[in-house]
């Protein structure tokens, strides 16, 4: 049986609403798995841009940690500076004070004479040489003649050696020291200051640790001492 122009028409018909029906559906089907992609690409994105983010805010809160710490060891290291400066500078005005009260010492002429003696002898040893020039202050004169006497005796008594000790009556020591002597052998090559304040100096870089104990109490976290 022959199909008509409209049974013709109607298959085509027909045809083409399947057509159309699946090419709906594939766009459908394409539409929504390029949403699917979509979705998923954007989540990427967020996501990475998310742990930039969470990167970025990291590094500069590590940043403003260490900063803070610097700065707090900067300040804590200064604060330790000026609490040793204050205490070097009470130390060394102590030291200063001393020193002012060395010329006690010069008043008791019998104490004094002793003190001359034994800077002297001490020189002496230092030099170990056989003919030793002496300067002192101009007022000691007097004083350094007697004790050169005496020096002289006590360290032929320990060495068995004989001393010449020649007094500058010319160049006495500066102006303004306390006490003491000064020796000197080989033309001024090797030289003995043993004058008052010297002498304390010595003994308070000495006892410096000691000091420091008694005026500002035991460091805890000192491990060594001066």
């Amino acid at each position: 049986m022959a199909l008509t122009d409209a049974d013709v028409q109607k298959q085509i018909k027909q045809m083409m609403g399947f057509i159309e029906q699946e090419a709906n559906e594939k766009v459908e089907e394409i539409d929504a798995k390029a949403e699917e992609e979509f979705n998923i690409e954007k989540g990427r994105l967020v996501q990475q841009h998310r742990l930039k983010i969470m990167e970025t805010y990291d590094r500069k809160e590590k940043a403003v940690e260490l900063q803070k710490k610097i700065q707090s060891s900067t300040m804590l290291n200064q604060a330790r500076l000026r609490v040793l400066k204050a205490q070097d500078d009470h130390v060394g005005n102590v030291i200063e004070e001393t020193k002012k009260r060395l010329s006690d010492i010069t008043r008791d002429q019998a104490k004094y004479l002793e003190v001359l003696k034994s800077l002297i002898v001490q020189g002496l040893f230092q030099l170990m040489e056989a003919t030793v020039a002496l300067r002192c202050r101009e007022v000691d004169v007097s004083l350094v003649q007697r004790a050169v006497l005496d020096a002289i005796k006590e360290y032929k008594q320990a060495t068995s050696k004989e001393a010449v000790i020649k007094i500058d009556t010319e160049c006495f020591l500066p102006t303004g020291t306390f006490g003491g002597v000064e020796l000197s052998a080989m033309r001024g090559r090797i030289r003995v200051v043993n004058t008052l304040e010297t002498r304390l100096d010595m003994i308070a870089q000495q006892l410096l640790p000691d000091i420091r104990n008694t005026l500002f109490g035991r460091n805890p976290n000192r491990r060594f001492l001066d």
